[in-house]
């Protein structure tokens, strides 16, 4: 699954990320972008009721559980159905389990050594967070100039503007959450994600 995480993405290009407290929410915006055609999407857990979610959408596309630190945590996203988990962090019992269970795990980074040990540890994919604070576009360029076998997953209020930015700077997808979720209807979430990755083929 590491290379086909990988490969989805970079097809894929825009990572829809799902962060809420309220059940409903995180279900109806999971069908929203469903609609729109995504094929992978992260749902972050934030209580326990998101693991019955995950569990019902994964029938239907890839869910990558998100804001995972322990563990635990990840034991029990996979048993409800994730095949990918990703983290804030890098942490060595992630990676552990993640190769035991032959599970994807996106690691985070936030520095230069930060994503080389994650590459070291063999992290298929490995999450420049919070990228907008780090300094967006520019900062990815610096970080893969001397180190362009990485593959980087930009996240942390990235807008939807700049996944092509990011793209070229050499990004395998860019995880988008609140430009893309917050302030639409959940049929306005669809027509747009339908029309980035129409976009993003191109």
């Amino acid at each position: 699954m590491n290379e086909n995480l990988v490969k989805l993405l970079s097809e894929q290009k825009l990572f829809p990320i799902i962060r809420s407290d309220d059940v409903q929410v995180v279900r109806d915006t999971a069908y929203a972008l469903i609609d729109g055609g995504v094929k992978l999407i992260e749902i972050n857990v934030i209580n326990p009721e998101i693991y019955y979610v995950i569990e019902e959408i994964s029938k239907y596309i890839t869910i990558c559980a998100g804001g995972i630190i322990t563990e635990l945590q990840a034991q029990t996203a996979v048993r409800a159905g994730a095949e990918v988990f990703s983290s804030p962090i890098n942490q060595m019992h992630l990676v552990k389990f993640s190769k035991d269970k032959r599970i994807p795990f996106i690691a985070g980074a936030s520095t230069a050594n930060e994503a080389y040990e994650a590459w070291k540890a063999r992290v298929p994919l490995i999450k420049i967070f919070p990228i907008n604070a780090l300094g967006g576009v520019s900062y990815l360029e610096n970080l893969l100039r001397p180190m362009p076998f990485l593959n980087v997953l930009p996240t942390g209020a990235a807008k939807l503007s700049e996944i092509n930015d990011y793209i070229k700077a050499g990004a395998v997808a860019v995880g988008v959450g609140r430009d893309l979720l917050e302030g639409n209807s959940y049929s306005e979430v669809s027509k747009c994600v339908k029309n980035i990755l129409d976009e993003l083929k191109g």
